[in-house]
């Protein structure tokens, strides 16, 4: 039993194809695509107000050369919110919660922000290894340190975002487990244990929008002091 609780972590796959590709793809298939039409949809207009909106306050502490980045942190966003919101529901996996894919986000873009310091400003960028006014015996352990903390920065990205979403979905297992268990012998205990479970939902729903959003703004904060 202790084993079958991680099996929701697994990829899935039929006929021996992995499916996490389709799992990536489609939340863009659930979008709708905007028309050529001066009036839109209700649904297009609210999904474009959102985005302009998390959009400017993302770019509001970016230069203009930041700026280019907001489509890309902007559908990271979108993409990651909705596979997260997407695998709270049952029957479903979640590919946020692989180490692996959230790595894959995390490095070239962390990587891409580092490039784009070093070629633009490499006196600043190399500046921010050694803050100013260090004591001259310390100067190379404070080198280590900050060269040490740059390289875990985006392990630091996928791992928080795997952790607080593999451990949501597991403690939401625990629990509805438990409901099952308590409902033929407790079941005064198993409707209070359902309504905690009804309340951790919603608060696994906040949390898988929370991390998107701390994930991209991580990246932007990144961005920010290279550009």
């Amino acid at each position: 039993m202790a084993m079958s609780f991680f099996d929701q972590f697994a990829s899935p796959s039929y006929l021996g194809i992995p499916l996490i590709a389709i799992a990536i793809a489609l939340p863009w298939v659930m979008y709708p695509t905007p028309s050529s039409r001066w009036i839109n949809n209700r649904l297009i207009t609210l999904q474009g107000w959102l985005i302009n909106r998390f959009v400017n306050q993302l770019m509001l502490p970016l230069n203009v050369g930041g700026h280019k980045w907001a489509l890309l942190l902007a559908s990271l966003m979108v993409f990651l919110i909705t596979i997260n919101m997407l695998g709270l529901l049952p029957y479903t996996f979640t590919p946020t919660t692989q180490l692996s894919l959230n790595m894959g986000f995390a490095v070239p873009l962390w990587l891409a922000t580092v490039i784009i310091g070093m070629r633009n400003q490499p006196t600043v960028a190399l500046g921010h290894l050694l803050p100013e006014g260090t004591p001259i015996p310390l100067i190379p352990v404070l080198i280590i340190i900050e060269t040490i903390s740059l390289f875990i920065r985006p392990l630091a990205l996928g791992v928080r975002l795997t952790a607080n979403l593999t451990a949501g979905h597991l403690l939401i297992q625990l629990i509805a487990t438990a409901v099952f268990v308590l409902l033929p012998m407790m079941p005064t205990v198993a409707i209070l244990t359902a309504t905690v479970l009804f309340l951790l939902t919603l608060l696994e729903v906040a949390v898988a929008m929370i991390q998107a959003y701390v994930f991209v703004l991580l990246l932007s904060l990144y961005l920010q002091e290279n550009v």
